[in-house]
C-alpha cells in the first residue's frame, strides 16, 4: 500500500494540469479578496473634497474625512468635474463645504452638499453615515449640549475581524470540494476509462488498499492547499485567525476526506469521464454560493436556510469558523458534526455499493 501510495503521490505531481487549478483556483480568491478586503484595504472608494470655507469646522471635516480609514480623500475645485467623476464611477461622492460654512454669521450657510451616484448604496450610506456624525457632533458642541443617549458596544470575540478572516475560512472550505470532489471524481472515472482500474482486478492488491492510497496521496495535497491559502491570508492580507491552528488542520482534513468520499460516489454512479466532470460541477457550484463560503447563510430567505444548512460545506464552514475565528469548541453544536459525519458515511456506502472497478 506503501508503494501505491508514493506511485499516487507521483502521479498527482505529474498531473500539472489539474496541480495548477488545485493549488492556484483557491489563491486567485484570496489574492482577489485580501485586495479589497485584507489589511491596509478597507477603503470603501474615493470621495472628492471641495472645501470653499476657511471655518475651523470646515477645516475639522475637510481633516477628519482625509484621516479616515474608510475613503480615500482628494481635493479638487471643479464641480463639473468632480460629478463626472461619480457618474462614472470613479468616486463615491463630491463633498462641498460652501463657503462661510461654520462662521460666527447669522447669514452663514449651514448645509454641506453631497453629491452621490444613487447606484451606489453601500458607499452612500458610509459617507452620509460618516458625515452626519461629524456635523452632529459639531451641532452639540456649538450648542454646548450633550447627547442624551449613546452607544455602549460589547465584542463576543476580543479579537478584532472584519470580513476578509471570515471569507478566508470560506475559501479553505472551498478550496477542498473543489479540489476533492472534481479531482476523485474525475480521476477514478479517467481510470475506469484507461481500464486501469480493471488491470487491478488481476493483481494481488486489494481494492481498498488503492482507495486508501488514494485518499492519502489528496490528503497531502488537501494538506498544501489549507496551508498556502491560510500562509498567504494571514502573512500577505493581514487576517486574523485567533483560534487553534491544528484543530483548523484537524478538521480541514476531515472535509477533505468528506468530499473525496462524495468524489467516489460520483464516480460510481457515472459511466463517462464527461458525465463525472458535469455532476461535480453540479455538487460544487451551488455549495460554493449557498453554503457560506462568501456570505452568512443567516442572510439567505428562511426556506432556502431550512434547505442549505445540511449541504456538506455549510456544517463544515460553521464548525471551521468556530474554531478559527471564535476559539470556541467544534462540539458546541454538536449537529454540525453529526451532518458532516452522516454525509461521510452515506457517501462511503453508496460507493461501496455502486463503485466498480471495470465498465462491466
Amino acid at each position: 500500500m506503501f508503494k501505491l501510495f508514493k506511485y499516487n503521490i507521483k502521479m498527482l505531481l505529474r498531473n500539472k494540469q489539474a496541480l495548477f487549478w488545485s493549488l492556484v483556483f483557491p489563491l486567485v480568491f484570496t489574492f482577489i479578496f485580501g485586495t479589497f478586503f485584507g489589511k491596509g484595504s478597507s477603503s470603501t472608494g474615493n470621495i472628492i473634497m471641495i472645501n470653499q470655507s476657511n471655518s475651523e469646522l470646515a477645516k475639522t471635516i475637510d481633516k477628519t474625512l482625509t484621516k479616515s480609514e474608510l475613503f480615500k480623500s482628494t481635493r479638487s475645485t471643479d464641480i463639473a468635474v468632480s460629478k463626472e467623476s461619480v457618474k462614472k464611477g470613479k468616486s463615491v461622492a463630491v463633498i462641498i463645504i460652501p463657503k462661510g460654512f461654520g462662521d460666527q454669521s447669522p447669514t452663514a450657510p449651514t448645509k454641506v452638499k453631497v453629491i452621490i451616484d444613487p447606484a451606489n448604496a453601500q458607499g452612500n450610506s458610509m459617507v452620509i453615515g460618516v458625515l452626519d456624525q461629524i456635523l452632529t457632533g459639531a451641532s452639540f458642541q456649538a450648542q454646548k449640549a450633550k447627547p442624551l443617549f449613546s452607544i455602549q458596544q460589547e465584542k463576543t470575540n476580543s479579537a478584532d475581524l472584519n470580513y476578509f478572516d471570515f471569507v478566508l475560512v470560506g475559501l479553505i472550505g472551498m478550496s477542498l470540494m473543489n479540489s476533492s470532489v472534481q479531482g476523485v471524481a474525475i480521476a477514478m472515472s479517467k481510470y475506469r476509462e484507461d481500464q486501469i482500474l480493471k488491470r487491478l482486478t488481476t493483481t494481488p492488491i486489494k481494492s481498498w488498499k488503492f482507495i486508501i492510497s488514494e485518499v492519502m496521496s489528496r490528503l497531502i495535497l488537501n494538506f498544501i492547499q489549507v496551508s498556502l491559502v491560510l500562509g498567504i491570508g494571514v502573512y500577505v492580507f493581514g487576517a486574523h485567525i485567533p483560534g487553534n491552528i491544528p484543530m483548523i488542520y484537524l478538521f480541514a482534513m476531515i472535509g477533505a476526506i468528506l468530499f473525496q468520499m462524495i468524489g467516489f460516489a460520483i464516480a460510481s454512479l457515472s459511466k463517462t469521464t464527461n458525465a463525472a466532470e458535469g455532476m461535480a460541477t453540479a455538487v460544487t457550484i451551488p455549495m460554493m454560493f449557498l453554503a457560506g463560503v462568501f456570505f452568512p447563510i443567516d442572510q439567505l430567505p428562511k426556506w432556502l436556510i431550512s434547505i442549505v444548512q445540511f449541504l456538506p460545506l455549510a456544517p463544515l464552514l460553521r464548525m471551521i469558523r468556530g474554531i478559527a475565528l471564535e476559539n470556541t469548541s467544534p462540539l458546541s453544536n454538536p449537529l454540525n458534526l453529526v451532518i458532516v459525519l452522516s454525509w461521510i458515511l452515506l457517501a462511503l456506502l453508496l460507493s461501496i455499493y455502486k463503485f466498480r472497478l471495470t465498465e462491466d
